[in-house]
């Protein structure tokens, strides 16, 4: 059984249909990306796994068990941590505290500490004490990063990562990933950045309008076949 299968997955909005009967699948230590135009479903699909979306209970089924529609605060403990668009820090608070937050849900030690999140990201530790809202876009993508990371999750979602970041910070946070794949992290990453995600994906899957378009092997699909399933044309 793969760590993560979704089947025939829906996702309201009201009246609003934002999935539509979506199919996925991903194994224990594999990145996959999910690529797509704005408004395609990307996100709503990330929150429906996190229970930000309320969805059918037998749609989303993780380490064997059936977990859509419950409470994020019991999808976190199940081992699912998300980075979310545009970071979603506690500006008030300093950094580390921002870090500390990621841990209340943690039952015994893990790989995933103060000290090891900072020596992924040395940066962090120099600014421990700083407050959160102070620093740069790269920096508060670090903390994200570190805050979702110090759960010790099991599986680790990205919704777009390199949103409004420079290329040399962009380099370096997809520098880390490699890092945390090592340890034998699942990973789904969420990305405008079409190439980036490629680069790093050991499957993709294309959504368009709410529904997959296709899926694959980065080295097995061909630009023409990306960019008809991406816009449509």
């Amino acid at each position: 059984m793969s760590l993560l299968e979704i089947r025939n997955l829906s996702a309201h909005y009201g009246d609003f249909q934002a999935l539509y009967e979506v199919d996925f699948h991903a194994e224990q230590g594999e990145t996959v990306a999910i690529i797509g135009a704005n408004g395609a479903g990307k996100s709503t699909f990330l929150k429906s796994i996190s229970g930000v979306v309320r969805v059918k209970k037998e749609a989303i089924t993780f380490n064997g068990e059936a977990i859509g529609g419950v409470r994020s605060c019991d999808v976190v403990c199940k081992g699912v941590a998300l980075v979310p668009e545009g970071r979603r820090l506690f500006t008030s608070l300093s950094v580390e505290e921002n870090l500390l937050m990621g841990a209340y849900s943690q039952k015994q030690a893990g790989t995933w500490t103060l000290e090891t999140v900072y020596e992924l990201f040395p940066r962090l530790e120099e600014r421990r004490k700083q407050g959160a809202g102070t620093l740069s876009g790269g920096e508060q993508q670090m903390v994200a990063v570190g805050r979702a990371l110090m759960s010790n999750p099991k599986l680790l979602m990205f919704d777009e990562l390199s949103l409004g970041l420079a290329p040399k910070i962009i380099l370096h946070i997809y520098e880390t990933l490699a890092k945390i794949r090592a340890l034998g992290t699942t990973m789904l990453l969420v990305e405008q950045d079409i190439r980036q995600a490629l680069n790093v994906a050991d499957r993709v899957y294309c959504f368009q309008e709410g529904r997959v378009s296709l899926q694959g092997r980065p080295q097995d699909l061909t630009q023409d076949q990306i960019s008809r399933a991406y816009f449509g044309v």
